[in-house]
């Protein structure tokens, strides 16, 4: 695991002890870092036992405490840990934060840190493929694969790359990133933050940890990102900030695993990302093709009878789904879900990729009326029926996609477990 000295004879509570909690925990611990812990789940307490005080930080004397690790999913904008944490002065904080704090102990290496609403995790693991097959030591964590702190420190001239979800980086105060990027912004998650503006200044403050000559890639998509871009710009100098050309990329066409619009925006930002740690074209290109995407992002499942089935269950709002859509021309499209908003805007500048549309879940009825006047629609409920009659409607040429614009959580626990229903349904066929 990562630890550190620093942590030795300091005191911190933890809220939280999922994966990135309980890595916390460890590494705190294996530094010599005396840990309150707390999770409202028996089990997950009772892995920490041997390490930790067991007891809740609401309910403890928290005087000479060094810090508040509290889990990316504690809503500190509403939780009363957050109000104890000021009263006492104690700063809130998370794993990536105490990864921040080790980085001091650990061989040389340098950092990448990779946000935006849509985009960061095949961003994320587009930049560990590129680095890696340029033979760098490299690790991939944060909000993606396993919890930096719970890895081995890499070697000398290692590079980690770590997807940073808005939480994570309200939670994390000092990780200066060698290349940070901002790939785009859209309204989402907005139930923790006041207003839009609120959550687009939280994936900005990424930048605002960064020194003067460490370098910045930005997405020129959407104009909030534009405008985030301008500013860093202004602040630091265009000489290490950047802003990525999708235009200027070539060969996308031979990259089985990155089609699609947005993907090209992915992909330029990830350019832009190993350049600035020194990669060049000859070294980055050969690895386009064999870069093989992640589970539930424009996932390739099969291919009969000339159809191809592709899972996107990843695609949990509507600007998600839209450059899915975009990415085929034509598209029996599975959609619905638990609704995160009353509209499937963004997603009508590419109507006119869709043969026929699959409604299914709680967003159903809502979906199959605004859909109607411009599509045939076909009213399913469940998963199954809908890929069977899609199946049995699709021609050769045709892409069958589950592309949901919707959370998982009406019919599902996650969308890891939607887009492997998904699957299993085709394989069935």
């Amino acid at each position: 695991m990562i630890t550190s000295s620093a942590f030795k004879n300091r005191k911190f509570a933890l809220l939280g002890l999922a994966r990135s909690g309980l890595a916390a925990a460890r590494s705190l611990s294996a530094g010599g870092a005396e840990i309150l812990a707390w999770d409202n789940d028996e089990n997950a307490r009772a892995k920490v036992a041997d390490i930790a005080t067991i007891a809740d930080p609401l309910d403890a004397d928290l005087s000479g405490y060094d810090g508040i690790v509290v889990s990316p999913g504690v809503p500190i904008n509403r939780h009363p840990i957050a109000q104890k944490a000021k009263q006492q002065g104690i700063p809130l904080i998370g794993d990536i934060e105490l990864f921040a704090i080790a980085r001091a102990d650990l061989p040389p290496h340098r950092v990448v840190g990779i946000t935006g609403t849509n985009g960061k995790s095949t961003t994320t693991a587009l930049v560990h493929h590129l680095l890696k097959s340029a033979a760098l030591p490299v690790r991939m964590g944060g909000n993606i694969g396993l919890p930096i702190l719970s890895q081995a420190p890499l070697p000398a001239g290692g590079v980690y790359v770590l997807e940073l979800s808005s939480y994570q980086i309200d939670i994390t105060h000092s990780l200066a990133c060698d290349a940070a990027a901002l790939i785009n912004l859209s309204p989402d998650h907005l139930d923790r933050y006041d207003g839009y503006e609120a959550y687009t200044r939280s994936k900005a403050r990424l930048f605002g940890m960064q020194t003067a000559k460490q370098h910045s890639v930005f997405g020129n998509g959407d104009e909030d990102t534009l405008r985030i871009y301008n500013e860093v710009r202004e602040r630091r100098g265009a000489g290490v900030v950047h802003l990525a050309d999708p235009a200027a990329i070539s060969g996308q066409q031979d990259w089985p695993s990155l089609q699609g619009p947005h993907n090209l925006q992915n992909i330029a930002i990830a350019i832009g990302l190993v350049e600035a740690l020194g990669l060049t074209e000859a070294q980055w290109r050969p690895a386009m093709r064999s870069f093989k995407g992640l589970a539930h992002r424009m996932e390739v499942v099969a291919e009969r009878n000339g159809v191809l089935f592709v899972n996107d269950s990843k695609a949990t709002n509507a600007a998600s789904t839209a450059p899915a859509l975009a990415a085929y021309p034509r598209v029996h499209w599975i959609v619905g879900g638990l609704a995160k908003s009353d509209n499937l805007d963004e997603c009508v500048p590419n109507f006119d990729h869709v043969v026929k549309a699959y409604t299914i879940g709680e967003a159903g009825p809502l979906f199959t009326k605004l859909l109607s006047p411009h599509m045939p629609v076909e009213s399913s409920e469940m998963m199954g029926a809908a890929v069977h009659s899609a199946a049995a409607q699709a021609k050769a040429g045709d892409v069958i996609m589950l592309s949901p614009a919707c959370a998982s959580f009406d019919q599902f626990k996650d969308f890891e477990a939607r887009g492997d229903a998904f699957k299993a349904i085709v394989e069935a066929l």
